[in-house]
């Protein structure tokens, strides 16, 4: 179970998604059952704008992307991290894709809490273990692989 602190720095979060807050906590649930997790996450939904500089500012990345994580250090348990999610792209990301973007959301967050919980996808290895956690919380929710 996922504690979650929720920050909607872009209100037309709210307009976009029906129960934001809902679908945000169920899909922070669905990845955490898949590794038995639990802990704290800070979420923000937020812009373009905004996203860039913590892009920018963090990773050295001067454009706006769909998500971003940053874990949190082991002795700040039970704190899992922060992850931040831009509805512009996420939303252009939903569009190409055909898919709803509730539905995209809820795989966002579920791959911004996986980097939480220390997966990664640099390698292929890495990457079709943290894809089949992500299926898997997704399949629970009732949503399709992203994947293919």
């Amino acid at each position: 179970m996922i504690e979650l602190d929720l920050r909607i720095a872009d209100a037309a979060w709210t307009d976009a998604v029906a129960e934001i807050s809902t679908i945000c906590q169920t899909a922070l649930d669905a990845g955490a059952a898949q590794k038995r997790a639990s802990g704290e996450v800070s979420l923000l939904l937020t812009d373009d704008a905004e996203i860039q500089a913590l892009n920018r500012d963090w990773r050295g990345k001067d454009k706006p992307t769909d998500v971003l994580s940053f874990p949190a250090s082991e002795l700040d348990a039970p704190f899992l991290g922060d992850i931040a999610v831009s509805l512009g792209v996420t939303r252009q990301d939903a569009a190409a894709k055909k898919i709803g973007l509730d539905q995209h959301l809820s795989h966002l967050l579920i791959h911004g809490l996986m980097h939480l919980l220390g997966h990664d996808h640099k390698d292929d290895t890495e990457a079709a273990e943290m894809e089949s956690l992500e299926i898997a919380a997704l399949a629970s929710l009732g949503w399709p692989d992203p994947y293919k």
